[in-house]
């Protein structure tokens, strides 16, 4: 019989999840179609509110949602509340993308609105199906990670092209002289490949790429 049977269970425990899975999308899909143009911002849960690379996250936010652009961050503390505080500040757009965790990730208190999510591959897609732009600020492991995959599906053209800045020249250069020496020397990647990448300290000078990309790209992200 079907119910004495373990894969069975395994199986109707496999579909009730794909609702899962759906329900998220769905309502992600649902709720930033509507936001109007964003930038998503990434960066470290642990740089404390006195760090500079905090207050450079404040002010790049702060920058970008007086220009008409909302604020994506992952919903938490350190560099994700300065993003969204950034926006909240001058009455802007503040979105967080919340994920649930053993160890439960505490919503910042600067977002407007918030979305929760218990799969990482879904809230990534959030991340980036409705942005015009990601900001990379300084982070640990899963700040690499989303800069990365980000940078893998816009070089795979999985995505669109859009910018893709690294803010903080000290905290990144090591890493970018690495991907323009090491990888490319052993032809890894191509010279176009570091072109994807944008490296600055300046917000202004963020925006601008932002702007001038926005101006030609048109099209929605995901194709």
């Amino acid at each position: 019989m079907a119910g004495s049977d373990p894969s069975y269970g395994m199986m109707n425990e496999d579909i009730w999840r794909i609702f899962r899975i759906m329900a998220e999308f769905v309502e992600g899909f649902e709720t930033l179609s509507k936001v109007g143009p964003c930038v998503t911002i990434f960066g470290s849960a642990r740089a404390p509110e006195d760090h500079p690379h905090y207050k450079l996250t404040v002010d790049t936010a702060r920058l970008f949602a007086q220009n008409g652009y909302g604020i994506i961050s992952g919903g938490g503390p350190g560099i994700m509340e300065a993003a969204n505080r950034g926006a909240h500040e001058v009455g802007g757009v503040s979105i967080g993308l919340n994920i649930q965790l053993p160890f439960e990730q505490t919503p910042n208190p600067y977002i407007k609105t918030m979305l929760s999510f218990r799969y990482f591959f879904v809230r990534k897609v959030m991340f980036l199906k409705y942005t015009s732009a990601v900001i990379v600020m300084p982070g640990g492991f899963g700040t690499l990670d989303e800069f990365f995959e980000t940078l893998t599906l816009v070089q795979t053209d999985k995505i669109n092209q859009m910018p893709l800045v690294l803010m903080g020249r000290e905290y990144w250069k090591g890493l970018f002289d690495w991907v323009s020496s090491s990888m490319l020397s052993e032809k890894y990647i191509l010279a176009s490949d570091i072109k994807l990448m944008h490296m600055t300290d300046d917000p202004a000078e963020a925006l601008e790429l932002v702007k001038r990309h926005a101006a030609k790209e048109c099209a929605p992200n995901f194709v």
